[in-house]
């Protein structure tokens, strides 16, 4: 599933293709996303400009203008820049054709993602108003989550993973930020002491810069808004190292399923 920095990835690789730029045709091929897509996408959007693109948590938010395009990546989804011309493939459920010539194409095999049109305020769109702080935002540091970590048993994986404290970590970054800050995934989020958090804050923070700035992780299908692969794979210390040795002290990075989801760690590295 793409996770925070492909979508940013995506978001910085289309941006400077279609920001203003006019919508000439909007085609929907296949309609049967996680939710519908709305018919009013095709009628509504055709003729706008598109002002900004920005992203909250692992939502992309196209501002055009009178409205917004919600998009979700879901579980395989991705957004390529080609052509008007080029011929779509099977999956290629949703093309936004510019003014330029230039197609922004929505390609989804197992159709979990979301591309939906609002005239309200997207920030305040049921999808997103509840989701919690952006782990990249000033605002975004070790007290927060101290505090919001107090009378809360679940394990600390889960719990920075939980969108509706920080926005967007999941499972591969989640595995990651933890060996660095040298936390046991397994530990109570309640019993893990404030200077703890501040080291994890800034963790989270330094695996997601650092994905970034190598296009995300490419683990199965996951290419950025020009069809590169992200190449963020060949730096991971723990995630789908099972049974190697830590690069850090040789001992064998375990394995578990830790609420349904893959965990890797380093018994020695993280307490």
């Amino acid at each position: 599933m793409p996770e925070l920095p492909e979508v940013e990835t995506t978001r910085r690789g289309i941006m400077p293709y279609i920001v203003g730029e006019k919508v000439m045709r909007v085609i929907v091929r296949n309609k049967h996303l996680r939710q519908p897509v709305s018919g009013k996408l095709s009628t509504e959007l055709v003729g706008q400009r598109i002002h900004d693109i920005t992203r909250r948590g692992k939502y992309l938010l196209m501002y055009a203008d009178t409205g917004s395009v919600i998009l979700h990546l879901g579980m395989s989804g991705s957004l390529r820049i080609v052509s008007k011309k080029t011929r779509p493939g099977k999956h290629d459920h949703v093309d936004i054709i510019f003014e330029n010539g230039r197609c922004l194409r929505f390609h989804d095999p197992r159709r979990f993602g979301l591309l939906l049109w609002t005239r309200a305020d997207p920030l305040q769109h049921p999808l997103l108003k509840n989701i919690g702080i952006e782990p990249l935002a000033d605002t975004f540091n070790g007290d927060v989550l101290y505090k919001k970590s107090r009378g809360r048993r679940v394990a600390i994986k889960q719990f920075i993973m939980n969108a509706h404290i920080v926005a967007g970590v999941g499972n591969i970054y989640a595995s990651e930020a933890l060996f660095l800050a040298g936390i046991h995934p397994l530990r109570s989020a309640e019993k893990i002491a404030r200077l703890r958090y501040r080291r994890l804050a800034e963790s989270i923070r330094q695996v997601l810069h650092a994905a970034i700035s190598q296009g995300g992780t490419t683990l199965r299908n996951f290419v950025s808004g020009e069809g590169r692969p992200g190449y963020f794979r060949q730096h991971l210390k723990v995630y789908d190292r099972g049974g190697l040795p830590c690069q850090t002290c040789g001992a064998p990075v375990r394995h578990i399923l830790q609420g349904q989801r893959s965990t890797y760690y380093c018994t020695n590295c993280q307490r």
